[in-house]
């Protein structure tokens, strides 16, 4: 089938990606309306023992790159980013072969494209419609609610295949899933790299249950997922949504906060307050606990956030080693740093205890340290003014 006259992406330098597994039934469908639209079409054939390779043999002006074996949709989408982005591609538009997906949705990527450049538009399904399979219902709340953890951002459909890339933006990225999951991987470090994210809502076909194609695997892949998702939040908690909150904090805002009507003492504490959680050995759920408990104790919650990032990660091997070495005062048989292969359980056991035991007198110390010195501040500051 020949492209239609009016390519509307020749002038975008975007281009249509398809990753294909034994999905024969629909693929041919799917091509010719896709050509409909665009000539700029690539298709990966991802280890297809089907008739996929007599299809794609049809069509001379796509451009197809065949893995000998089935590598997983991550593995094939990374080829293909690699290969449009040589191709001179800075967009791509990916689109599964199942049938789920419209092309005749394909214009509305375009509009999206020119009122949002550099920028990962994701084709929102309508979950709520009739036909919808249970398990790709809690599938797609499943993952929304956790990228909303691992970000902060809140999207209708982050399950969804049909997507715009700007693979040249993220050509230097290294992505380390192959399969499903990879969906996730990308969106989540995307949205950590601060390219705009957003949604325009596409059509989405499901056949009836017995003519339905997947490859999904339930308990392997469900796996995979689960396994991935525990170690984006860790990253989250840990590192990017702290650097990222430190980032947008800057001193206009810190001096905004300090100068509030908000008494010195109370501003004191909070900063006190913050400091001291930041330290406790509590990694990963410092932030969320400061922010309760600021709650609880009526503290100003954005003042306690600020100060609870002492712990960003080029302070944390120096809140570790002074709290290693403080908790010599608070066991029997206090050990020292030694870099040899001597190694044991017990001896790691014991310097993990050494070092429980000297981070809470730490971050008591701290605390006190940093509300003493905001109050100090406070005082000169605002003293200072009224003269």
């Amino acid at each position: 089938m020949k492209a239609n006259r009016t390519d509307i992406f020749s002038d975008l330098k975007c281009c249509i990606i398809v990753p294909t597994y034994n999905n024969a039934g629909t693929l041919k469908n799917l091509l010719d309306d896709i050509l409909r639209h665009t000539k700029h079409v690539i298709v990966v054939n991802d280890g297809s023992t089907d008739q996929t390779k007599d299809i794609l043999d049809v069509y001379k002006e796509i451009k197809v790159i065949e893995n000998k074996t089935n590598r997983g949709k991550g593995f094939a989408l990374r080829k293909s980013f690699r290969v449009a982005v040589k191709e001179g591609y800075e967009y791509a538009i990916t689109i599964d072969s199942d049938g789920q997906h419209s092309p005749d949705d394909l214009p509305k990527f375009r509009s999206a494209l020119n009122e949002h450049p550099v920028t990962l538009i994701l084709g929102a399904r309508n979950m709520d419609q009739q036909g919808i399979p249970g398990k790709s219902s809690f599938g797609h709340k499943f993952s929304n609610f956790w990228f909303w953890v691992e970000t902060g951002i809140k999207l209708p459909d982050t399950q969804t295949g049909y997507r715009l890339y700007p693979i040249k933006k993220i050509s230097g990225m290294r992505f380390f899933t192959n399969k499903f999951e990879f969906e996730i991987e990308i969106l989540v470090r995307t949205a950590w790299k601060e390219i705009p994210i957003t949604s325009i809502p596409v059509n989405v076909y499901y056949p009836p249950a017995g003519e339905r194609i997947s490859h999904f695997r339930p308990f392997r892949d469900f796996t995979r997922v689960s396994l991935l998702n525990t170690i984006l939040v860790v990253l989250a908690f840990l590192y990017f949504r702290p650097m990222l909150y430190f980032k947008d904090f800057n001193l206009k805002k810190l001096k905004k906060l300090l100068g509030s009507g908000e008494s010195s003492m109370k501003l004191s504490l909070a900063t006190g307050f913050g400091v001291f959680m930041g330290i406790v050995p509590i990694w990963g759920f410092q932030m969320i606990t400061a922010a309760f408990l600021a709650h609880i104790f009526k503290l100003n919650k954005a003042l306690v956030l600020v100060a609870s990032n002492i712990s960003i990660p080029p302070m944390m091997p120096v809140i570790i080693y002074l709290s290693f070495v403080m908790g010599r005062l608070f066991v029997a048989n206090p050990v020292y740093i030694a870099f040899d292969k001597n190694i044991t359980l017990e001896s790691a056991k014991i310097s993990f205890i050494q070092y429980i035991y000297g981070s809470i007198p730490l971050a008591i110390s701290a605390g006190l340290l940093a509300a003493i010195f905001t109050y100090i501040f406070l005082y000169f500051r605002r003293n200072g003014r009224k003269k």
